[in-house]
């Protein structure tokens, strides 16, 4: 199973038969949205930087809340969180999916404000990866992302939502999270292929670059 970055809160999950666009985004984000054909969507809130389900061609599904789904084998289950730090006040509603794509099981956090509740923990639990946002702002900064991975122990946390040289969103850098976790910048990746027989003994930090058209 591949996994690319496509910037902003935006990945491509592919395998051999299933191809699945996480969160969308428009030409807002300074990020090329040339995103290639997939089977499935998935939007975690109703903001236009990340819901441009429109934007991706050949698309047969488009799953924007919680509930459990299952495509082409892919089990996909979506799980209410909050977009802000005051139970979506300020922000409103935030779905989190899980899939489980060949016996790798990745979370994608989306736009989430806030650290998990035990009960949402326990709906997460159990990540092979996870895609988390680090920039702060309008998600969880460094500090808070930190302490998510402590909660959700995945084998692999991969950082989104941040400030990079294209984006144009008020974000905090990478650099934030990687001083908060003690870590050095990890050279980035185009892509990575993820089995469940390669997967690392304890949590790893891996960056991702995001696609270039």
């Amino acid at each position: 199973m591949e996994i690319t970055w496509l910037g902003h809160g935006c990945f491509r999950l592919k395998n051999r038969d299933t191809t699945i666009i996480l969160d969308p985004f428009n030409a807002a984000t300074g990020y090329s949205t040339r995103f290639g054909d997939a089977d499935v969507v998935t939007v975690s809130h109703d903001h236009d930087t990340h819901n441009n389900a429109d934007g991706v061609p050949g698309k047969r599904l488009v799953i924007k809340g919680p509930g459990e789904y299952e495509v082409a084998g892919v089990l996909i289950t979506g799980v209410r969180t909050f977009h802000d730090a005051r139970r979506g006040a300020e922000r409103g509603y935030n779905t989190a999916f899980v899939f489980e794509m060949d016996e790798v099981r990745i979370c994608h956090l989306g736009d989430l404000g806030h650290i998990p509740t035990p009960d949402q923990v326990a709906s997460l639990n159990g990540a092979d990866v996870l895609l988390l946002p680090v920039g702060g702002h309008t998600t969880i900064d460094g500090a808070a992302a930190a302490e998510v991975i402590s909660l959700l122990e995945p084998r692999l946390a991969i950082p989104m939502h941040y400030h990079t040289d294209v984006s144009k969103d008020e974000l905090d850098p990478l650099e934030n999270f990687l001083r908060q976790i003690g870590a050095s910048a990890p050279q980035p990746q185009p892509k990575l292929t993820v089995t469940k027989t390669n997967l690392p003994l304890e949590t790893t930090i891996t960056v991702l670059d995001y696609r270039r058209p």
